[in-house]
């Protein structure tokens, strides 16, 4: 009920919310699919074009650190004019990239119409959709909030089979031209997302003081909003908590190596002889297996066992991702393959599903919404670099099994980084709580040590 009173209205969980929860899911689907779905025209793009592995690479490199950096000035536009109008803008600029991206002649040109301009219009679909989907529903917010984060691995089972089906048909540049089209369905999903609209009817003097200080408050309004947005996405002073900076570390080392097997197993998969479907669909079974481990691991981090002891499981998720990627080179035949999809969804959506809960955890609620713009942004860095540097060491060795080390041994080291850092945090914290209670006097000593002055005072 305070949530309510401080929305100013009471959330309709439900009626036409669903629909809009159906156009998040579209629009989310869309951003989290299509830099991984992607990865299955980029053996044909950079024979086409002669680019290296390192290069080809760039490309969904540069879409996922735009999706993520644009977020900042996403929250802005949507506070702004509001989810509709910043949903259908970023479906024109993913359609209107594709498209565009089609009749491309060389990898800069995919550069930016993919990666910079695709990406932004991602990341306005993204933010968009999640904001407006927290002022449809407070009570089933997170029934709401999963069907539309379903999108993701569903839209990745559907995409990557249907990207290879168009490659064959119409060819890497047809293909982009048909995906620009189907991404402009996320303009349809952002018409569905139409403004809250509360249904009070405020008196009449009530509407004549709005007036008066509409124009007086505007300014106002306008520099506190602008500072509240500078802090909340550039407060410094998380850098001197020492658990925030443990947890940085460790999901840089994560996202350094996380995407560069999604994006480079499917070219894996056809070098060691796999057909081009079948290679297809090992990003649609990582997608489906994501699908129910990722509510599956909120369950089980939600128990009264794992629940204190959250960070060490996600430390446990992130190693057991490093060691599907380690042993992933060992694999020679498309059984086993699929085996390592089946593992790597596992561990993909273990982490996925942990990796803001244990920042929730560490910042609590209060300080949550600035600590994960700020992790965000920085997140952007090792994501631009990771999948580049996989690539040019396919292109140095000329033998995928680097990657897949390199990967795998990266995210297992941040693992036990985070297992073991997380020990001596906890250990410092209990150790300051306990000088932190000797050093407290208590009221006892206050009022022995007044009675003895009084005392004192009187024998004098």
């Amino acid at each position: 009920m305070h949530r309510a009173n401080e929305l100013g209205y009471k959330p309709l969980d439900g009626g036409w919310g669903w629909m809009v929860v159906f156009g998040a899911h579209i629009s989310i689907g869309f951003a989290y699919s299509t830099p991984k779905a992607l990865s299955i025209f980029f053996k044909e793009i950079q024979e086409d074009l002669g680019a290296s592995y390192s290069e080809i690479a760039w490309i969904s490199s540069i879409m996922l650190a735009a999706m993520y950096a644009g977020g900042p000035v996403s929250s802005v536009l949507v506070n702004r004019f509001g989810s509709r109008p910043i949903v259908i803008l970023g479906g024109l600029m993913c359609g209107l990239s594709m498209v565009t991206a089609s009749f491309g002649s060389s990898i800069i040109y995919l550069y930016f119409f993919i990666g910079v301009i695709g990406g932004c219009g991602l990341s306005l679909n993204l933010n968009a959709s999640l904001t407006i989907i927290s002022k449809y529903f407070l009570a089933k917010r997170p029934l709401a909030n999963g069907l539309a984060m379903a999108g993701s691995p569903v839209f990745l089972c559907c995409l990557a089979p249907l990207n290879q089906y168009l490659l064959d048909k119409f060819g890497w540049r047809g293909s982009l031209f048909v995906l620009g089209g189907l991404m402009l369905n996320c303009c349809v999903a952002g018409a569905l997302m139409r403004p809250v609209l509360s249904h009070r009817k405020p008196s009449s003097s009530v509407l004549q003081n709005k007036v008066e200080d509409q124009t007086i408050k505007c300014h106002t309004k306008l520099k506190a909003s602008c500072m509240e947005n500078a802090k909340m996405f550039l407060d410094v002073s998380f850098f001197k908590d020492r658990g925030f900076i443990i947890y940085l570390i460790g999901n840089m080392m994560f996202i350094f190596g996380a995407y560069a097997p999604i994006v480079f197993l499917s070219a894996y998969a056809i070098n060691q002889g796999v057909e081009e479907y079948s290679a297809a669909y090992l990003l649609s079974i990582t997608g489906f297996v994501d699908m129910f481990v990722r509510p599956g691991t909120g369950l089980v981090a939600n128990s009264k066992w794992i629940r204190p002891r959250i960070q060490y499981f996600f430390s446990f998720a992130m190693i057991f991702n490093g060691a599907c990627h380690l042993l992933c080179p060992l694999i020679r035949s498309y059984p086993f393959l699929v085996v390592y999809a089946v593992f790597f969804g596992i561990g993909f959506g273990m982490v996925f599903a942990l990796i803001f809960e244990c920042l929730m955890d560490l910042m609590g609620n209060r300080r949550f919404p600035s600590a994960v713009g700020l992790v965000t942004i920085i997140e952007c860095f090792p994501m631009l670099l990771g999948p580049p540097t996989a690539g040019l060491l396919v292109d140095v060795f000329g033998d995928y099994k680097y990657l897949f080390f390199m990967c795998g041994s990266v995210i297992v080291t941040g693992g036990l980084f985070l297992f073991i850092m997380n020990i001596y945090n906890y250990h410092m914290l209990a150790k300051e709580n306990r000088a932190k209670t000797l050093l407290k006097p208590s009221g006892a000593y206050f009022v022995c040590s007044k009675l003895w002055i009084e005392k004192l005072t009187d024998s004098r």
